[in-house]
């Protein structure tokens, strides 16, 4: 699953994407600057996150494998991963709204025609089979 699916198919571009069509949004220097900006920042949130997660992960296995889990053990285990798995999404969530305000009203049309997701004659809004 997309962690940022539900920005990116409502018009709320991710930084990496809008970099990579960079030459087609016509991205001023200006704009590329502040994208990549974001884009490194999100990087570095979302790569400590990662980690963060896999420990967590890590440690629930353990339970399990050393047979010591207990409910109450389970539960703040489960709720450590749920807290971090929420912290990730909104991360990538955030990251969309911010790339949003770097570009214009007809960038943020014109991405969504290279994505896929706006029809280029009609400007009509679908959504691509995944």
């Amino acid at each position: 699953m997309s962690l940022a699916l539900a920005a990116e198919l409502n018009g709320y571009p991710g930084p990496r994407h809008v970099l990579e069509l960079g030459e087609q949004l016509r991205l001023t220097n200006q704009q590329r600057a502040g994208v990549q900006r974001l884009f490194d920042d999100m990087t570095a949130e979302v790569l400590r996150l990662g980690e963060e997660l896999i420990s967590q992960e890590a440690a629930l296995d353990r339970l399990f494998a050393r047979r010591v889990v207990t409910p109450s053990s389970l539960d703040s285990a489960t709720a450590a991963i749920g807290a971090t798995q929420a912290r990730l999404r909104k991360t990538h969530l955030r990251y969309h709204l911010l790339t949003s305000e770097l570009l214009t009203a007809a960038q943020m049309q014109r991405y969504s025609e290279l994505r896929g997701y706006a029809d280029e004659d009609a400007g009509l809004q679908h959504r691509p089979q995944h």
